[in-house]
């Protein structure tokens, strides 16, 4: 995490950040940081530039270039997450996931962060753990909300194949665009959960 000596000197205003806000701001900024250009960009300087912050300021905050990391993630996730409709709450297959082509329109650079840091994975297995434990929190919520909309409820292996089906989504539309492909494809999903219901018992109608 230490920067060399000759690195560009910051071409943003530095700028006072509330307490509260300080954290929030600067995760933002490492987000956007490795969503432009990959892991190996994320240093302490290059954060605070993209904050308009002092450098120190980050080191504060976090400590570790390892901290950094893990609480940005997780961010990311809880951003995703209330912002995706994965677990909206109501057991209405209707309202699942209603928002994940706008989630991705919105703010790409939050799953460009998730997918660099699956890849670093691969290259930097001390990564892996955190990454398992955080991505089990959206296993979590689908699997809570899978459970409100399918009578029998939904084991870990329709869990993981219904969110492996999301995440291929939204890694297509992070690439390709096309959030109308997105919407249809949804949609199909959908479909296939409500053949999972109680074979059109009134309980499941209501839930339409």
């Amino acid at each position: 995490m230490t920067d060399s000596a000759d690195a560009p000197k910051s071409r943003k205003p530095r700028k006072r950040l509330h307490y509260g806000e300080g954290r929030e701001a600067l995760l933002n900024a490492a987000v956007h940081v490795v969503a432009r250009g990959g892991l190996r960009k994320l240093t302490y300087r290059a954060v605070a530039e993209e904050a308009g912050v002092t450098h120190g300021l980050v080191v504060h905050h976090f400590g570790s270039r390892d901290a950094l990391i893990e609480e940005a993630l997780a961010h990311t996730i809880r951003t995703s997450l209330s912002t995706s409709s994965l677990e909206p709450g109501t057991g209405r297959v209707a309202d699942f996931s209603t928002g994940v082509s706008d989630m991705v329109t919105a703010d790409p650079d939050t799953q460009a962060f998730q997918y660099e840091l699956l890849l670093e994975s691969r290259r930097r297995p001390e990564l892996l753990p955190q990454i398992r434990e955080l991505y089990d929190e959206y296993f979590d919520a689908a699997q809570r909300e899978l459970g409100r909309m399918l009578p029998a409820g939904a084991d870990r292996a329709l869990t993981r194949l219904v969110f492996a089906a999301l995440d291929g989504l939204v890694l297509h539309q992070l690439v390709l665009g096309e959030p109308d492909v997105t919407e249809a494809a949804l949609e199909e999903l959908r479909s296939l959960l409500r053949l999972l219901d109680a074979n059109g018992d009134t309980a499941g109608e209501a839930r339409e």
